[in-house]
């Protein structure tokens, strides 16, 4: 019984989760007329309620045809969030797994004042540094170009905590013993460090791939040339009257996410523990 009612309340919470899914693909696949008479309340504010159908009455690709063949822009700010995400996630192999493994594995001076500074750092939302990375972007003359918001995202310092809490889980005789046996320090590093580090670094990516995807602040800041905006600038865009096609763009938008989400669950899952783990 008491197993029934678990099970029960566990798939009326799934059901929830995923609601909004299912209501963008639904809504996707319905016309403009449809979406009108379900939605009238809340798009042109009449009396009454909205309603929805879990199937649509007259399903249309409509919305699809329109996206991928009229929407040039779209595919446009498409790409230009998966440069900017690419970059800052290659930024962030290159920077952050060696902090994080210099500050897990080597007896820096300080070391527990740069990991506080490290946590203080990632606590900071972004209004509050916006003005100082404003400045040393413009002092730069990076202001208005992909790198004005690739730059700052390099240097994250979530990765690195994420990181760190893996490579301080390598057993130190495991080093001292390729130590013993004539490996550098470089070669602990890339043969022992990051292949046992390998769950701490996929998860950092994997959140730090969603962070990016749908970033909204940093670009609408630093960018004011329309041709350079992420993916994410564009839904506010779309005009009134546009509901089908503006959930067919979100539904389309969503999958890299969902793909990326799926294929590294596993390691979110284990760095979202080693991230809850009291030091």
């Amino acid at each position: 019984m008491k197993k029934a009612i678990v099970i029960t309340i566990l798939v009326l919470f799934g059901a929830l989760t995923a609601a909004p899914l299912v209501f963008l693909a639904c809504g996707s696949l319905m016309g403009s007329g449809e979406l009108a008479e379900y939605l009238a309340p809340v798009l042109e504010s009449t009396k009454g309620y909205a309603r929805w159908r879990l199937f649509p009455l007259y399903p249309t690709l409509r919305n699809l045809v329109e996206l991928c063949f009229d929407s040039p822009e779209f595919f446009q700010m498409f790409w230009n969030t998966m440069k900017i995400t690419a970059g800052i996630l290659a930024g962030q192999l290159v920077f952050g797994l060696p902090s994080a493994w210099g500050l897990a594995r080597y007896p820096i001076p300080g070391k527990r004042f740069f990991y506080l500074l490290y946590i203080l750092l990632m606590m900071l939302p972004f209004q509050v540094t916006m003005l100082s990375q404003y400045l040393v972007l413009n002092r730069l003359h990076l202001m208005d170009t992909t790198w004005a918001v690739i730059v700052p995202g390099v240097f994250s310092t979530f990765s690195v905590f994420l990181m760190y809490r893996f490579f301080c889980g390598i057993p130190e005789e495991l080093l001292e013993a390729a130590r013993i046996d004539g490996a550098g320090e470089w070669k602990i590093f890339l043969a022992i460090g990051v292949p046992l580090g390998s769950s701490g670094i996929f998860s950092a990516l994997v959140l730090q791939f969603l962070e990016c995807f749908s970033m909204i602040e940093q670009p609408l800041v630093f960018l004011q040339t329309k041709k350079l905006w992420p993916l994410s600038l564009y839904l506010p865009e779309i005009k009134e009257g546009q509901t089908g096609f503006a959930l067919c763009c979100s539904l389309v938008a969503l999958l890299p996410a969902l793909c990326v989400f799926g294929m590294g669950q596993q390691y979110l899952e284990l760095g979202i523990t080693a991230a809850a783990v009291k030091e």
